[in-house]
């Protein structure tokens, strides 16, 4: 028993076991498509023209750049070791060579425009979004992504895209056991779009800076509070391709995943139909009269779904995020100091604005946090009282 003890805990058996610890943890988890492989070093080569070329230019300028280092580093290497003093050479004295400072300069300049032809055409390319078949708004939220289709086919439809609620669980348990591929990936609502069909992408944020990054579409664009800027790519393969924000934009930074959906022309046209008749059932009359237990059943779905995350779902909060069981503002009777922070949001952006939910779900969590945990409160909000104080 002592030798099988002394040969697993000597220092390098304990390196040797930490390596295939780390091997076969590694090796659980696979590479995803349309996302990032394990151990992956470079770009991908993408499924979009731009994200193509962005690859070629890519490893091209490597390619030019190693050469100019060896090159350069060979020389100076050379002539140390070729005219050191130990073997008897002596420091030359000589002044400045005309030809050598023309060869230095045009040389350089001859490389600048070699690496600068092929990416300003990229550039270009990147930022010429006319002719798109369908414009799609993507506006930062701390920490989610809305999607709001502007032109083309699925005009009108809009939704909020959030990290899957089973895996922020996975995370908040410490990532143990075997970890889905799509870990901090998968997303309740995806981007959808057609394949092979322009598609223009606006960017910008509700709060703090966000960044919008697909690898794989040759996608990255800030998006940035009260500013408008645009990107764009065309799908040439049919498939799921994942990016997050890459932008640090707060503490939740990690759980703000990207996920685009590219379907066939018949799929997308299906897909928005559906989209469509989901809106026309959640259009709820801001007039209807709810009853406690119905506001509370859809109340605790709507918590889930944006709340949770932040403020758990015991309602204790964490860290800086204030606790919303037994919270004063929570309990008051008069609603309106409690709605006013879900529509405005409080302490510069820390406590986000969610006027983009319906006046129902904002009804309906109000409620729902008046009247879980110790929060028996028995008082009920109704979307009307949402309506009356949007705007003010």
């Amino acid at each position: 028993m002592k030798s099988i003890w002394r040969n697993t805990y000597r220092p390098a058996n304990l390196l040797l076991a930490a390596g295939a610890a780390f091997s076969s943890a590694a090796h659980a988890v696979n590479d995803l498509p349309g996302g990032p492989s394990v151990r992956q070093l470079n770009l991908p080569v993408g499924v979009t023209k731009i994200a193509q070329e962005q690859h070629f230019l890519h490893t091209i300028m490597m390619i030019l750049c190693t050469v100019i280092f060896v090159a350069v580093f060979a020389v100076m290497f050379y002539s140390i070791w070729k005219h050191r003093k130990s073997v008897g050479h002596k420091a030359a004295n000589f002044h400045e060579s005309v030809v050598v400072e023309v060869i230095w300069t045009i040389v350089p300049f001859l490389i600048v425009i070699v690496m600068a032809l092929p990416a300003t055409k990229v550039l270009v390319a990147q930022k010429d979004t006319t002719n798109a078949d369908l414009t799609i708004k993507t506006t930062g939220y701390q920490w989610k992504w809305g999607y709001d289709y502007l032109n083309g086919e699925g005009e009108g439809l809009a939704f909020i895209s959030t990290l899957d609620s089973s895996q922020r669980a996975m995370s908040d348990a410490g990532a143990k056991g075997v970890m889905p591929d799509d870990y901090l990936l998968k997303v309740d609502n995806p981007l959808v779009v057609p394949v092979n069909k322009k598609v223009r992408i606006i960017t910008t944020a509700n709060d703090v800076i966000h960044a919008f990054a697909v690898p794989q579409l040759g996608l990255k664009q800030d998006a940035i509070p009260g500013f408008v800027r645009d990107t764009w790519f065309r799908a040439e393969t049919v498939g799921d391709y994942y990016g997050q924000c890459q932008e640090l934009c707060g503490k939740e930074h990690a759980y703000m995943p990207i996920h685009v959906k590219v379907v066939s022309a018949a799929d997308y046209t299906g897909w928005v139909a559906t989209k469509r008749k989901e809106a026309a059932a959640k259009l709820d009359d801001p007039t209807k009269v709810w009853t406690l237990p119905d506001m509370l059943v859809r109340g605790e779905k709507v918590y889930a779904a944006n709340c949770a995350a932040c403020h758990q779902a015991n309602g204790k909060g964490a860290g800086p995020i204030k606790a919303l069981d037994g919270d004063v503002k929570v309990l008051d009777a008069d609603h309106s100091v409690q709605l006013h922070v879900l529509l405005n949001g409080q302490n510069n952006g820390a406590m986000p604005s969610w006027k983009q939910l319906s006046d129902t779900d904002l009804a309906a969590v109000a409620t729902y946090t008046k009247n879980s945990w110790s929060n028996k409160t028995g008082q009920l909000v109704q979307p009307a009282e949402v309506l009356a104080l949007r705007g003010k």
